[in-house]
């Protein structure tokens, strides 16, 4: 059982990450767009599609982060140095756009608030970008301890992943508002989306051939055999659902482009997965290395999965509440 306890906490972690990006990717999507609203009366059916799922999207990267620190120490203490100055940028770009968003209803001039919300919506998204790309190409470790510089993190690679991950944001924010609203908001989503959905490819196509090209151990992961004949499926089924995310598009259908979008994130997520796992800390600390005491995993493993059902239950029953388009000058229907 103690073998397995590592796993089930990474499964968890890996899942609250995962939901966390998709949750809040579209509402740091909705501010990323922010700038390319035609009117206030645009920008404010673009809030209103958001209101109510935006504030409670923040609780799966407080369980991400509560779960490495509890579940995995050791790699919190890697992580935390190795990301000091990101992770700190993330944190008040949040915080920023959450005061934004609040002030922005209540203010008469929206102008400020609306670059606010706008700067650190993209802020946020590029510094967990940054994040991401830092952590695949590998951190330095020695005796247990980061040993790398303050702006180790700071390369071309984590960069491209930073711009990669606001690209992705974007698109999942288009492709919400395709399916919240009508009218000209809707229009010019569907006209963004098509325009992201491209810079996205794009971008997952760099991530795709950097790695392997720069990082041996994803080059053999992906394509030692039998690796490949397992693999390979990965990259083609993403293509086909990038070509159904346009299609749709097309073909004026409001769902499936969200859907498909998510579908893009996860299978992204799923590739970085493989390329990396057992690796915690690439290229050296595993999760069975940096695991916790197991009495300290079933613990707190014991409060979190009586959690999750309740987490998961609340956002299904607020999508399903408030259901339905969001139009120029009304609420919910």
């Amino acid at each position: 059982m103690e073998w397995y306890l590592p796993l089930i906490w990474a499964a968890v972690i890996g899942t609250a990450v995962a939901m966390y990006v998709i949750l809040d990717g579209f509402d740091l999507g909705i501010g990323i767009l922010f700038p390319f609203s035609k009117s206030e009366a645009e920008r404010d059916q673009m809030m209103r599609s958001i209101a109510p799922f935006w504030d409670g999207n923040e609780t799966w990267l407080v369980l991400g982060g509560a779960g490495l620190f509890v579940a995995f120490p050791r790699a919190y203490a890697v992580l935390m140095p190795a990301f000091y100055l990101p992770v700190i940028v993330m944190l008040l770009a949040l915080v920023f756009r959450g005061v934004a968003f609040e002030f922005r209803t209540v203010s008469r001039s929206k102008t400020g608030w609306n670059i606010a919300f706008t700067i650190g919506s993209t802020l946020a998204g590029f510094s967990q970008g940054v994040i991401l790309g830092g952590l695949i190409q590998g951190i330095p470790v020695s005796n247990g301890a980061y040993a790398g510089g303050t702006f180790h993190w700071a390369t071309p690679f984590a960069l491209v992943c930073g711009l990669a991950l606001v690209t992705g944001y974007g698109l999942l924010g288009a492709t919400w508002l395709v399916m919240k609203t009508e009218g000209a908001v809707q229009d010019r989503a569907r006209a963004h989306a098509r325009l992201l959905l491209f810079a996205v490819l794009g971008f997952m196509a760099v991530v795709s051939l950097w790695t392997p090209l720069s990082i041996p151990r994803i080059a053999e992961r992906w394509f030692s055999l039998p690796n490949f004949y397992f693999l390979w499926p990965i990259p083609a089924v993403t293509a086909l659902v990038a070509f159904m995310t346009w299609r749709w598009l097309e073909a004026g259908r409001d769902v499936p482009p969200f859907l498909a979008t998510i579908a893009l994130f996860l299978l992204g997520y799923l590739g970085l997965v493989i390329s990396s796992f057992p690796y915690l800390i690439p290229p050296s600390l595993t999760v069975w290395d940096t695991a916790a005491a197991p009495s300290s995993q079933i613990f707190m493993l014991l409060g979190t999965l009586l959690l999750l059902p309740m987490i998961i239950g609340y956002i299904v029953f607020i999508f399903w509440l408030f259901r339905g388009k969001v139009r120029e000058g009304e609420s919910y229907h």
